[in-house]
């Protein structure tokens, strides 16, 4: 059989990927077991996504609506368990709503209320992270911290979604460790009101063994799966 070279380095990629997950758990005495790898193909074609599945990674994650509706048209035949990743816009959530398992980026009311609306229409259940900002920039997306909770208790209360934790990045230039364990004081605030907000979405392909250290449950990898450079999406 013709090989498929491509498959090859992503499976490289992934082992490589794999040992430095599992030495960063047994660093901090957790379990592989307990961090889910979300293997973010943005800009990489559906055939990179079909080789992820092949190779026993089911989490997929995408930044744009538009890609990521494409892309989940295109592998129905796969198992695949979605996640939004991406700043959202509130028309966005109609079309996010029929392919999305997870949402990492809701941050503010409104947005709960427009994918609240859409995961009823969709007669789905959403899971859905609250993203925060740990640098209260307004600019980039996340909530206020002090503002977290709060939506917490509005996603609880929302038909149709299903509030399982927070989510964040570490701001440009900042200690991932800090910014981190910032996230993990936010996330145990949460969870004392929601206990079943258990999961962390932090940290990527730089910053993963911060974030391990500080509770992520969720980590989205891009490059360090799929490489830096993206071929053409087709």
């Amino acid at each position: 059989m013709p090989t498929d070279p491509r498959a090859e380095q992503i499976s490289r990629n992934l082992h490589t990927f794999e040992e430095r997950l599992v030495t960063a758990c047994r660093d901090v005495g957790r379990s592989r077991d307990d961090v889910t790898i979300v293997a973010v193909t943005k800009t990489f074609p559906a055939d990179d996504i079909r080789r992820l599945v092949s190779l026993g990674l089911r989490d997929i994650g995408e930044n744009r609506d538009q890609e990521a509706a494409e892309k989940a048209a295109a592998v129905t035949d796969l198992d695949i368990r979605w996640h939004f990743i991406g700043r959202l816009q509130a028309n966005k959530c109609r079309s996010v709503a029929h392919y999305a398992d997870a949402v990492h980026s809701v941050d503010r009311h409104r947005l709960v209320h427009a994918m609240s609306a859409a995961a009823s229409d969709a007669q789905r259940t959403i899971d859905v992270f609250v993203q925060v900002s740990l640098d209260d920039d307004p600019h980039r997306g996340g909530a206020a911290m002090a503002e977290v909770r709060t939506i917490a208790d509005h996603v609880t209360a929302a038909p149709g979604l299903r509030l399982v934790g927070v989510m964040a990045v570490a701001p440009l230039g900042a200690d991932a460790a800090t910014a981190f364990a910032r996230l993990a004081q936010v996330a145990a605030a949460v969870r004392a009101e929601h206990p079943g907000a258990m999961s962390i979405s932090a940290g990527m392909s730089g910053d993963l063994e911060a974030a391990v250290a500080n509770g992520a449950t969720h980590v989205r990898i891009g490059t360090a799966l799929l490489g830096g450079r993206a071929p053409a999406v087709r």
